[in-house]
């Protein structure tokens, strides 16, 4: 095979997990800046906090950076801030793969980051004319980040040679874990000694800075990029030749009948439904419940997330590992990744809801939990390539649709399960999540495939006529 170092589709993949590292900050950003928009008297209606655990740290008052415009807004007005990205985020999604198979991933992908970019730019004046405002300009920032990851395997599947696939993708895909880890403690830092409306104009000028490196530097196929050497765009081209399909149409049927298909959207589905519940409700279980503030420590918030990126990037290694050199077949690492990355999970979520006080062994829990889920990147999360490499980019609008709705409605019904923040209603909370997770996992096991699908080639067609 052709060396990776400097090669086209290794900067292909660099470039592309700084993009989805700028995504992912762009998204959480606002999560923590809330916090510095809002008066202090409004922040939250009055959570009752539960008094199992003793109180952790007397808050020692610092002096911060005061001078930001603060707004009256209360607990319902916010959530809806927040969720109202999903809104934009769920619309795009097969829209995106449908349109990166036509006009190609690089400017789909290029024009996503860099609108969600200008948007973010334009959050405080938005924030300033009102509520309204804010929450169509998160939702304009949702429509340009739900092209991203549908035109992203859409690129990959003219990009990865099979062989290669889980370590690109797991490259490219980690960026997002890393906005995660890096912009939750820095946008705390950017609040604390600047004001909060610098965390969207530096996150929002570094995306758009991304996008002049991404236009010049990327192409949608090896036969297009510039600087490709012969010999690595012969390796790709070749070992994708009997992969792709040329029908110009696309075979929904088929595709929509394909049980294979259904078992990435059931695992994509159960894997979020964990995964949205931690990242949105965890520094409220620690301050309620433990009482513990997350929000003072971004370091511990940012833990978890750390966990996972290093877990993706060494389990794409390991998966491409075992399918070349120890004759793994993909199916089966596709399988045992998917179980790994979602029982564990399960397991630990379960097991900090029964560990009363002790708040390390909570921490370790939630980190060990979100930190097996990177498995998944390399089990259910990329099998759209093997299963049908031309049309990746739909299949994954199609499953990401689905698994948006756990960002929308997990946290809805977490909230309205904890009413009173007692840790029982909490332990149900971990249940449900480890439930799905549980069956998540099994119905992957069940019926997933390592095989390009027989509608996926371009020669299908000729055999029903």
């Amino acid at each position: 095979s052709v060396p990776a170092c400097c090669s086209a589709r290794y900067n292909l993949a660099l470039l592309a997990c700084f993009g989805f590292f700028l995504l992912y900050a762009l998204r959480v950003n606002l999560s923590v800046a809330l916090v510095d928009m809002v008066e202090a008297n409004t922040s939250l209606a009055k959570n009752v906090t539960s008094n199992v655990c003793p109180e952790h740290s007397s808050t020692i008052d610092v002096p911060r950076n005061t001078t930001g415009e603060k707004y009256s807004w209360d607990a319902d007005t916010q959530g809806w801030i927040l969720g109202s990205f999903f809104y934009g985020y769920i619309i795009t999604q097969i829209p995106g793969g449908y349109l990166a198979s036509r006009i190609g991933g690089k400017l789909l992908l290029g024009f996503g980051i860099f609108g969600t970019s200008v948007f973010t730019l334009l959050t405080p004046l938005a924030a300033n004319l009102g509520v309204g405002y804010l929450i169509a300009v998160r939702a304009l920032e949702g429509l340009g980040e739900g092209v991203t990851f549908p035109a992203m395997h859409s690129m990959w599947s003219s990009w990865a040679p099979p062989l290669e696939r889980s370590k690109l993708l797991s490259i490219s895909y980690a960026g997002a874990q890393l906005g995660t880890v890096v912009s939750l403690p820095l946008s705390g830092l950017i609040c604390y000694y600047m004001n909060w409306v610098y965390v969207f104009y530096i996150f929002g000028a570094l995306g758009v800075l991304w996008w002049f490196f991404w236009m010049f530097l990327v192409s949608d196929t090896p036969e297009t990029h510039s600087s490709i050497s012969q010999a690595e765009r012969e390796y790709i081209l070749s070992s994708l030749k009997d992969q792709l399909s040329t029908q110009k149409s696309v075979p929904w049927r088929p595709m929509l009948q394909s049980l294979p298909l259904w078992a990435i959207v059931v695992a994509h589905f159960s894997y979020n439904w964990t995964f949205y519940t931690l990242l949105t409700l965890l520094p409220t279980y620690m301050k309620e419940i433990l009482r513990f503030d997350a929000q003072e420590n971004g370091f511990l918030s940012a833990l978890p997330y750390f966990g996972c990126w290093l877990c993706i990037i060494l389990s794409g290694q390991i998966a491409d590992y075992l399918r070349e050199k120890q004759n793994f077949s993909t199916v089966c690492v596709r399988k045992c990744f998917t179980l790994i990355g979602m029982i564990g999970p399960a397991v630990f979520l379960v097991a900090a809801g029964f560990i009363g006080c002790n708040y390390a062994l909570a921490v370790a829990f939630v980190t060990i939990s979100t930190t097996l889920g990177g498995f998944c990147t390399s089990g259910y999360s990329i099998n759209h390539l093997d299963i049908a490499p031309s049309y990746a980019g739909i299949l994954l609008g199609i499953t990401n649709s689905f698994a948006t709705i756990p960002g929308m409605v997990g946290p809805v019904i977490a909230k309205n399960l904890t009413h009173n923040n007692t840790v029982g209603e909490w332990q149900m909370v971990f249940y449900i999540a480890a439930s799905i997770n549980l069956f998540g996992a099994i119905f992957f096991a069940l019926f997933a495939s390592g095989e390009v699908q027989d509608w996926a080639v371009s020669g299908y067609h000729l055999h029903r006529n």
